[in-house]
C-alpha cells in the first residue's frame, strides 16, 4: 500500500526559530508539505542549542527540521527581500514567530503580504499575542507557564516544578499547525488568505481548564495532580518509579487485592489530599524493586506502569511493536490506513546563493 502524503502540494515557508515554530511546521513536513525555512545568517540558534559536542547542527535541530529545506537569508538586505518575496508568491501558509512589529519593519506588513499573495495563510506566533500590555515582553516556555498557571498547580506540595519538555513550547506548536491546518480547509470554500495571531501563553492557558474550572488551585490536592493514592507516582526500593492510575473503583480494588490490603479499597475517595493514605501505599512500594512490581502487577487491570529512562524507552515492548522510536528520535505519531506516515528523516541545506524557488503552479 503506497504510504499518504496528505498534505502533498501544500507549500509552507518557515520563519521561526528554537522550538514552538519548527515543531508545528515540522509536524506539517511530517503529513507532507513542503517546507523551506529561512534562517537568519549563522542559522537558527538552536543549531547548538543543548548540544555539547562541536559537530553543528545537533540532533535536536535536526529533528525538529526534518523534511524541511533549510536556506539562510539575510532580510535585511534586498537581496533576501526578493528572495522571500518570490517564494510568498506561490506559497500557502507563512509561519513567523518574530516579536510583533518586526516582520512589518522588514517590509512585509500585512499590506505587502497580500499584495504578494491574497491567499496566504499568515500565522504570527508570540510569546504573549500580538496586543496587550505583554505584546513586546520577552519570554520563553518558563514564562508562560508561569503567567498561565500552569506551574503554581504543577509539582508537589512544597514546589512547583518546571515542566519538561517545554510544554508551552509544544502546547502552541500543536495549536499553530492545527489553526493553520482549519485556514487552509476554509480557504478552499472562501478563496482568501486568514491572519492568524497565535500566543503561546493562550495555548498553555487552554490547557488550564481543568484548575480554572474546579477551583482547585493547590499542588498536590486533588485526584490529578497528586493528591490522590490511586493517582500517583511511587519510587521502589531500586530507586526506580512506578506510577499507578487506578482512578476507576474497580481498578484501584484490583490494586489492593493485589497487593493484599483489601482495607484501602473503602479509603479510594477519602478527602483529598490523602496524605496518610500515600504514605501508606508509598511505604508499601518502597518495600520492592521495580522488577518485583512489574513481576507482580504488569498483568493485572490497574493502570500501572513503570517509569521508564530515556536509554530504557527505546526496548520498551509497546513503543518497540509501533516502530515509535528511530536513532533520529520520535516518529510522526500516527498511523495512516496502517501504514506510518512517509517522511523525511533529515533535513535539505540550501545554499543562499541560490535562492530556492518552487516552480509556480501557475506557470
Amino acid at each position: 500500500m503506497k504510504k499518504q502524503r496528505l498534505l502533498e502540494n501544500v507549500r509552507v515557508i518557515d520563519l521561526s526559530q528554537y522550538i514552538p515554530g519548527p515543531f508545528a511546521t515540522r509536524q506539517l513536513a511530517d503529513l507532507g508539505a513542503e517546507v523551506i525555512k529561512i534562517e537568519p545568517p549563522g542559522g537558527d540558534p538552536m543549531r547548538n542549542f543543548m548540544h555539547g559536542e562541536s559537530q553543528a547542527p545537533s540532533p535536536v535541530y535536526r529533528h525538529l527540521n526534518r523534511g524541511k529545506r533549510i536556506c539562510e537569508l539575510d532580510l535585511k538586505s534586498d537581496a533576501g527581500k526578493q528572495t522571500l518575496s518570490e517564494l510568498i508568491v506561490d506559497a500557502d501558509m507563512l509561519l513567523e514567530s518574530f516579536r510583533p512589529g518586526v516582520l512589518a519593519r522588514l517590509g512585509f506588513d500585512r499590506v505587502q503580504l497580500d499584495r504578494l499573495n491574497p491567499r496566504l495563510i499568515h500565522c504570527a506566533l508570540s510569546g504573549y499575542g500580538q496586543t496587550g500590555p505583554y505584546a513586546q515582553r520577552a519570554g520563553h516556555d518558563i514564562n508562560y507557564c508561569a503567567l498561565s498557571s500552569q506551574s503554581i498547580v504543577s509539582g508537589s506540595a512544597q514546589k512547583p516544578v518546571i515542566g519538561y519538555p517545554p510544554i508551552a513550547d509544544h502546547a502552541a506548536a500543536l495549536q499553530a499547525s492545527t489553526t493553520m491546518l482549519a485556514a487552509l480547509h476554509a480557504r478552499d470554500k472562501q478563496a482568501t488568505g486568514v491572519y492568524l495571531d497565535l500566543s503561546i501563553s493562550e495555548s498553555i492557558l487552554a490547557w488550564q481548564y481543568l484548575p480554572l474550572l474546579t477551583g482547585a488551585s493547590d499542588r498536590a490536592s486533588v485526584i490529578l495532580n497528586g493528591g490522590a493514592a490511586c493517582y500517583n507516582i511511587y519510587q521502589c526500593a531500586d530507586q526506580g518509579f512506578i506510577s499507578l492510575g487506578a482512578i476507576e473503583p474497580g481498578f484501584w480494588k484490583n490494586f489492593c487485592d493485589a497487593v493484599k490490603q483489601p482495607r484501602w479499597v473503602g479509603r479510594q475517595y477519602e478527602s483529598m489530599p490523602q496524605k496518610a493514605l500515600i504514605e501508606e501505599v508509598a511505604g508499601l512500594v518502597a518495600s520492592r524493586s521495580v522488577n518485583d512490581w512489574r513481576d507482580l502487577l504488569d498483568d493485572i487491570e490497574c493502570c500501572f506502569e513503570v517509569l521508564f529512562s530515556v536509554d530504557e524507552i527505546a526496548q520498551q515492548a509497546q513503543l518497540k511493536s509501533r516502530q515509535a522510536l528511530t536513532g533520529a528520535g520520535p516518529t510522526y505519531p500516527a498511523w495512516i490506513d496502517r501504514q506510518a506516515v512517509e517522511t523525511a528523516t533529515d533535513i535539505e541545506q540550501l545554499d543562499a546563493s541560490e535562492p530556492p524557488r518552487w516552480q509556480s503552479r501557475t506557470s
